[in-house]
């Protein structure tokens, strides 16, 4: 039985539709390397990622020493060139990710994207993966003047969608679930993405634990 009415559905990206960490893990290092620091490991960047990439320079760093006679928006360019440049060497979309949104689109949902991620690089990484197209609009960490957990994030999002229907968030992290309850919308929460909290602690009405569980859970608002 359906849980949720609603006529939008915000994704974020990085570990909620894409598992994006090995190459996240490989720009990171690639920061770090390039100032003579230790790498770092990958169940180690998981837990950093969600809060934009100087946050995670920033984490790399306390990670290997601290941040002394390193800033991390000088080190900025250094991640991005290279992440760009292999933004979808190692990621994929999760299982069931690319059948649930045509299942969704099919059912004439509007569909977003809302992530920290810069959105030069969602946009490439979307159109690397070929789940592009399913998207009716896209936000970036610098789309606006703020970002996730700011509930901003998400309602200015959700406005660049056709209709004035509800929306429903769909994230892995504190900054998804906070940003959707301070906007008073439903969040539903995925199992298998980088959050530092138990999925189950993040105040989530619903949790899953595959892509493929939630079309499911929707109906459009207004229908039976």
């Amino acid at each position: 039985m359906a849980r949720f009415a609603v006529d939008k559905i915000l994704f974020d990206l990085d570990g909620t539709l894409v598992d994006s960490a090995v190459d996240l893990h490989a720009a990171t290092n690639h920061v770090l390397t390039h100032i003579g620091r230790k790498t770092i490991s990958l169940s180690e960047v998981r837990h950093m990622v969600g809060y934009g990439a100087i946050r995670l320079i920033e984490q790399g760093l306390d990670a290997t020493g601290g941040r002394d006679g390193h800033d991390a928006t000088e080190l900025l360019p250094i991640f991005i060139t290279y992440y760009a440049d292999h933004i979808a060497d190692g990621s994929t979309v999760f299982g069931g990710g690319a059948e649930m949104l045509n299942d969704l689109k099919e059912k004439g949902f509007s569909l977003a994207v809302c992530t920290n991620k810069r959105i030069a690089l969602a946009h490439s990484l979307l159109k690397s993966l070929d789940i592009a197209q399913y998207f009716d609009a896209v936000t970036g960490g610098d789309s606006f003047g703020f970002m996730k957990p700011d509930p901003r994030h998400l309602v200015e999002t959700a406005k660049l969608l056709p209709g004035e229907g509800p929306f429903l968030m769909i994230g892995d992290s504190i900054n998804d679930i906070a940003a959707a309850r301070d906007a008073g919308a439903p969040s539903i929460a995925v199992d298998f993405g980088y959050t530092d909290i138990p999925p189950s602690a993040l105040g989530a009405n619903h949790m899953i634990s595959s892509l493929g569980e939630l079309p499911a859970l929707i109906n459009r608002a207004g229908t039976p």
